[in-house]
C-alpha cells in the first residue's frame, strides 16, 4: 500500500486557506477562534466525505475511526490544526491530514485492522490558553477549576469561547478516556528544526521528548544618571544579565547534555531610558533536556549563576517557574516498529529526540506513544516560510501508514510502562 499524495496535497493546501491572512500571507487558526472552527468543520467533511465515522468530544477533539475486527485496545494516530499566529501550512496539519490519508487507504484497499484505529485531532495543542487542552482532556488532567480558570494572553476566558461557538466547557471533563482501552499513540509531524535537512534524510524517528521549564527571572539593581554615576559605583541590573547570558554556555557544557538546550528569549530593561543605568531586568528563561535527572542539575546550575552574579554585582535576584514539562520516553516497540518499516521503504532515517513539545508528550504520561518526524526546510516553522518537500511528505506517510498496519495487527505487544 501507499498513500495518495495528491490527495494529501489538496488536503493541505486547501486547510492552509482557513484563517490566511493575505497581507503577511501567515495562517491565523489560533484555537476556539472563528478560523479553527471552520477548520474544524473542513475536517469533518473530509472525514464523511471518506466514508469514515466522525466524532466529536467535550473538548472539542475531533476523531475518525477504523473500526477493527476485535474490541482489542484501539490504536490513536493524531495531530492538531490550530496554529499560533502568523503560522505555516503543515505544523500539527500534517499529522491529521496524514492520518486521515492513512484510514482512507486501508478502507479504500479492503483492509480491516485486527485493532480499531482512531484518528484524532486534538484541540488547543499550541497553548492559546495555557495548555494542551484536547491531548490534556483526554488524558484526564482537566479539571473544573481550570476549565473556570484558563485564558489566553488576552485575558480572554477559554469558556467564553467554547461557550461562544455552542460547546459546554465542562463537557471537556467526560473526554478523558481509559488507558486501558488505548493500545499506543502515534504521531507524524514536521521535524520544527534543522537536522534532517542537513542530513538530507527523509525520516526522523524520535526516541525521545523534551521536557522543559520556564523560568521568569528577575535582577534588582538600582536606576542612576548614565554621566554622573561612576562605573565602579553602579548596581546595573542588565550588565547582570550579560553576564549570566555569557555563562549559559559553559552551564550547559559543564551540566547539561548533548540534548540540552537553554534560550533567553525575551528581555525587558527599565526604566528604559537612553541615559539611564538599568535598575530592574526582566528575562524569560527557557531549558530543555531529554532527561528530567539533567534538567534538575540544570535548574541547580543556573540558580546558582544567578545567585552568584547578584551578589557580585550588588543585585537583587528572584525567579518564578512558570512551567515544568517532564520528558517523556518513546514506546521502545513503537520506536522499533517505525524503524522497520522505515528500513522495509528503503528510506534514509535519524533516530533523534523532539525538541518541542507535541500532544504525543501529554499522551505519553498515560499510554505508550511513537513519532515521525519529516525534515523542515532550513529548520523553519511557525512562520509563513515552514514547508517540507512532497517526496518528504509522502514518504513520511507511508512509514505511518505501514507503522500503523503493523501496531494495529492483533498481535503487536507493547510492554506498558507504570504512568
Amino acid at each position: 500500500m501507499q498513500v495518495n499524495l495528491e490527495r494529501i496535497k489538496a488536503d493541505i493546501l486547501e486547510l492552509s486557506q482557513i484563517g490566511r491572512n493575505p497581507d503577511d500571507h501567515g495562517i491565523y487558526r489560533m484555537a476556539f477562534t472563528d478560523a479553527d472552527i471552520e477548520g474544524k468543520r473542513w475536517l469533518i467533511d473530509r472525514i464523511e466525505a471518506a466514508g469514515l465515522p466522525t466524532s466529536i468530544d467535550g473538548a472539542a477533539n475531533i476523531s475518525a475511526t477504523l473500526a477493527g475486527k476485535t474490541d482489542l485496545p484501539r490504536v490513536l494516530v493524531g495531530s492538531h490544526i490550530d496554529t499560533v499566529p502568523c503560522a505555516g501550512a503543515l505544523d500539527g496539519t500534517l499529522g491529521v491530514v496524514a492520518g486521515l490519508e492513512c484510514l482512507r487507504c486501508l478502507k479504500e484497499s479492503g483492509v480491516q485492522p485486527d485493532r480499531t484505529i482512531e484518528l484524532i485531532a486534538f484541540s488547543d495543542e499550541e497553548g492559546r490558553f495555557g495548555g494542551m487542552f484536547g491531548s490534556q482532556s483526554v488524558c484526564g488532567q482537566i479539571n473544573p477549576e481550570m476549565i473556570a480558570t484558563m485564558t489566553d494572553m488576552n485575558g480572554v476566558p477559554l469558556q467564553d469561547e467554547m461557550t461562544r461557538h455552542g460547546y459546554d466547557p465542562v463537557a471537556a471533563l467526560d473526554a478523558a478516556r481509559d488507558p486501558e482501552a488505548l493500545h499506543c499513540y502515534i504521531e507524524m509531524h514536521i521535524e520544527q528544526g534543522p537536522v534532517l535537512d542537513r542530513l538530507h534524510k527523509s525520516v526522523g524517528v524520535v526516541d525521545q521528548i523534551t521536557g522543559l521549564f520556564t523560568w521568569s527571572v528577575r535582577l534588582k539593581g538600582e536606576a542612576n544618571h548614565a554621566g554622573t554615576t561612576p562605573m565602579d559605583m553602579r548596581h546595573d541590573a542588565f550588565m547582570g544579565l550579560a553576564d549570566f547570558a555569557h555563562e549559559v554556555p559553559r552551564i550547559l557544557e559543564e551540566n547539561g547534555s548533548d540534548r540540552s538546550r537553554a534560550t533567553i528569549g525575551k528581555a525587558q530593561i527599565l526604566p528604559g531610558a537612553t541615559n539611564t543605568v538599568p535598575g530592574l531586568v526582566e528575562f524569560a528563561l527557557d531549558v530543555r533536556d531529554t532527561s528530567m535527572d539533567v534538567l534538575e542539575e540544570l535548574a541547580d546550575a543556573f540558580r546558582k549563576a544567578l545567585s552568584a552574579i547578584a551578589r557580585r554585582r550588588s543585585l537583587m535576584f528572584e525567579f518564578e517557574q512558570k512551567s515544568l514539562i517532564s520528558p517523556v520516553e518513546c514506546g521502545v516497540p513503537i520506536v522499533q516498529t517505525i524503524q522497520q518499516q522505515t528500513e522495509k521503504l528503503q528510506l534514509e532515517y535519524e533516530i533523534m529526540p523532539s525538541g518541542a513539545a507535541h500532544d504525543a508528550q501529554i499522551m505519553g504520561r498515560m499510554i505508550p506513544v511513537g513519532m515521525i518526524f519529516v525534515p523542515s526546510k532550513s529548520g523553519q516553522s511557525h512562520s509563513p516560510a515552514e514547508w517540507t518537500a512532497w517526496q518528504d511528505i509522502e514518504a513520511g506517510a507511508n512509514v505511518l501508514l505501514h507503522s500503523l498496519t503493523a501496531l494495529s495487527n492483533k498481535t503487536a505487544e507493547i510492554v506498558r510502562q507504570e504512568f
